[in-house]
């Protein structure tokens, strides 16, 4: 953790419960924790104007909305160097979800939602591989997400 960044375990515990369900009301969280809902609004406001809080999300069940397929991409660049303008090209598609630079076998490992497994080629096909500096792509259809949390932080590991 960052040296500069002063969080203590209040402010570990309120990450906690918002983690659990951002929509939580501050007011409910401060009657958990045994403090105002006004020092929670103040210590949130500081941990977003750190920058450890960025905005919230709202969690969708994307197969409830036609996208039946979320698949894992490898993808390999002619050259590293080309990473970034990839990765711009990439962010402009809007079935992908994540990016993320990797060690190992790939250089970038994207995570994406299809309707099916026609707009999965489509999208492999018309807009992942004719992006310039694309080597190949390798992809893994996933057959179910077991598990998907948050960290659960501990708040004995931060001291004031």
């Amino acid at each position: 953790m960052d040296k500069n960044l002063k969080i203590d375990n209040i402010d570990i515990k309120i990450l906690s419960e918002l983690m659990k369900n951002a929509t939580t009301p501050y007011t409910e969280i401060a009657d958990k924790i045994h403090l105002s809902g006004g020092t929670i609004h103040v210590r949130m406001k500081k941990l977003e104007d750190m920058g450890i809080v960025q905005g919230s999300s709202l969690s969708v069940d994307f197969s409830k909305l036609g996208y039946d397929i979320t698949a894992f991409l490898g993808i390999y660049l002619q050259k590293s160097a080309l990473y970034e303008p990839v990765t711009h090209e990439l962010a402009k598609i809007p079935e992908i979800l994540t990016l993320h630079y990797t060690t190992g076998a790939y250089s970038i490992f994207a995570q994406i939602i299809c309707k099916d497994t026609k707009h999965l080629r489509e999208v492999l096909h018309d807009k992942i591989q004719k992006i310039k500096g694309i080597e190949r792509t390798e992809t893994f259809i996933s057959l179910e997400e077991k598990l998907k949390r948050p960290v659960q932080l501990q708040p004995d590991d931060y001291k004031s």
